[in-house]
């Protein structure tokens, strides 16, 4: 299943989507995580320290093998020159699976070792400074969406990212690619205010979403939220220690979480399990190619200098029924 955390700045959904991640690894799913948000932070929440998290591969450095490894044998795509975001997969593109070795995770994932087992994390990459001034961040989490495009993924294993901020999720069309969309509200004006934006840009692409309450110091929060978002409003988190702890990077074994926050973090993998029943991968291979259209007469054709509707294959639906990936 593919899991998006969104929310304001400074509204905790790194911390939340990296206790999502441990809870998960907690409980033996296999896990990829990607931090696509502008602000690298995934990588220390889960317990890398500065260095570290600074030395992981940027995915829009390795952009150009990405799209060499994913077009495969595809007919319709003559050059990883002519491949932009958006591109779909077609008869003859190579598919990331969550549970493989390839190429693209070779050089852009890494191990993160948690308490109870171990992910692949994957970034987006922060600014360089030749981006300084003159590079859009969208462009760079466009190896993200890529990606996102030729992943199958089951039942029981998860791909977890944390957005980028705010409304700049709806930049582009990844916003379609996830089974659930977890957004992180405080028990405030502005909190509720993003909600009812994202729920809005949201509204005609049948993006599910749940919104997680977090920051709560009582019961009169509780309350503001309930009814000001009602029942997307899926359950709400307070104060931790243990967060305290981890921030400070003295984090305990993770099985000393408190049991309400635990509690809350199985609450969330069971809307996520619930979502996947609805899984439709016509109306996801329909979005894909929706937005690589737009993409494509907006500015992909006069960047590449062709037309990249052709690209489209009118017959293939992306599914966990298609064959083993091609090898490299």
């Amino acid at each position: 299943m593919k899991i998006a955390f969104v929310g304001k700045g400074g509204s905790g959904k790194t911390t939340l989507s990296s206790l999502f991640i441990r809870h998960l690894v907690a409980n033996e799913a296999p896990v990829l995580a990607v931090d696509a948000d502008i602000n690298q932070h995934l990588g220390t929440a889960l317990g890398l320290d500065e260095t570290e998290a600074a030395a992981l591969p940027a995915m829009g450095a390795h952009l150009p093998l990405i799209k060499e490894y994913l077009r495969g044998s595809n007919p319709r795509i003559p050059s990883a020159e002519t491949m932009i975001k958006t591109t779909p997969p077609g008869e003859g593109s190579r598919l990331l699976r969550v549970c493989e070795d390839n190429p693209v995770y070779e050089a852009c994932a890494r191990p993160v070792h948690l308490d109870d087992g171990d992910i692949r994390l994957m970034a987006t990459g922060p600014f360089t400074e030749s981006d300084l001034g003159v590079a859009c961040y969208h462009s760079k989490v466009g190896a993200v969406e890529l990606c996102l495009n030729h992943l199958v993924d089951g039942p029981d294993e998860y791909v977890v990212v944390d957005m980028t901020a705010g409304s700049d999720s709806f930049a582009s069309g990844m916003f379609t690619r996830f089974d659930m969309t977890f957004l992180v509200a405080e028990p405030t004006r502005k909190g509720v205010s993003v909600y009812r934006q994202y729920k809005e840009y949201a509204r005609d692409f049948g993006v599910t979403l749940r919104v997680v309450g977090n920051k709560v110091q009582g019961m009169e929060d509780v309350g503001f939220l309930r009814e000001e978002i009602g029942d997307d409003l899926l359950v709400t988190v307070g104060h931790s220690d243990w967060v305290r702890s981890m921030e400070k990077g003295r984090p305990a074994r993770f099985e000393l979480l408190e049991a309400e926050n635990r509690m809350a973090l199985q609450s969330l993998q069971n809307a996520a399990e619930d979502s996947y029943r609805h899984r439709d991968w016509e109306r996801y291979t329909r979005q894909m190619v929706h937005f690589h259209l737009k993409n494509a007469e907006s500015w992909g054709n006069a960047k590449t200098g062709a037309d990249l509707a052709a690209q489209v294959d009118p017959g293939f639906v992306l599914g966990e029924g298609l064959g083993a990936v091609q090898p490299a």
